[in-house]
């Protein structure tokens, strides 16, 4: 992990701030954009503790991804080590992209704090089982992203869309409860609104409606971590190791 964090940011300059600053970055620029286009309540929710509690559980997801995809190649040569292997490589990347998520989602709650725009969680075993259980899913699509990376050049040209597709599947902008009963019943099926709402829950505390299922996105947690194993150690004999 130290040596991922010295060969991405170096060992001059800003070096770790910039893990922790990356997400804090985007995700004040968005909070600001949107405060002067869109009016102060959305639905009848403050803008800002909606836009936090969005934005940064789709940036968690993107940034996982977009980390996993480039973790083999610019770690080939530490393959050579018998002792390291390719799920050492994946995870070093992953619990950096959680631990600098997690701190930028922590000063941006401290600052909307200040400028009392959001109040202290009413439940924080919401809080803290909504974001875990977002960074697991995250974690898993990250692997499945990285193995296929792994199975084919091309598909590091579809991690763009793929970004982009998650934004109206993942919850950041829309809850739930803003859906007619028809289409909320199928969107259930998804399963990151799930821990996107249990964070909001948490922030936004009982007045406000929310749908969940901690059960649910445990079971896909499962499902994504357990899927992209199995197509990284597919993917393993394809490596060449100078």
């Amino acid at each position: 992990m130290m040596r991922e964090i010295m060969t991405r940011y170096g060992r001059e300059g800003l070096g770790f701030f910039w893990l922790v600053a990356e997400p804090l970055i985007f995700c004040l620029g968005v909070l600001i954009m949107w405060h002067f286009l869109k009016p102060p309540y959305e639905h009848g929710i403050l803008l800002g503790p909606f836009v936090m509690t969005g934005y940064m559980c789709l940036l968690l997801i993107r940034h996982m991804i977009g980390q996993s995809v480039g973790a083999v190649p610019a770690n080939t040569g530490l393959l050579y080590h018998r002792a390291i292997k390719l799920p050492h490589i994946f995870a070093t990347r992953i619990i950096l992209e959680f631990f600098g998520a997690t701190i930028a989602f922590f000063f941006i709650y401290v600052l909307l704090l200040v400028l009392r725009q959001v109040d202290p969680p009413s439940n924080w075993l919401l809080l803290y089982g909504g974001w875990f259980l977002m960074g697991g899913m995250a974690a898993g699509v990250g692997l499945i992203a990285g193995g296929l990376a792994m199975l084919s050049d091309q598909f590091e040209r579809l991690v763009g869309f793929i970004s982009y597709a998650l934004i109206p599947i993942s919850g950041a902008f829309m809850m739930t409860s803003f859906l007619p009963p028809s289409a909320r019943e199928i969107y259930k099926w998804v399963p990151f609104p799930h821990a996107t709402e249990m964070v909001r829950a948490s922030v936004f505390g009982e007045f406000v409606e929310t749908h969940y299922n901690p059960m649910y996105g445990l079971l896909w947690v499962g499902i994504f971590n357990f899927v992209g194993l199995l197509i990284i150690n597919a993917a393993k004999d394809r490596i060449e190791i100078e």
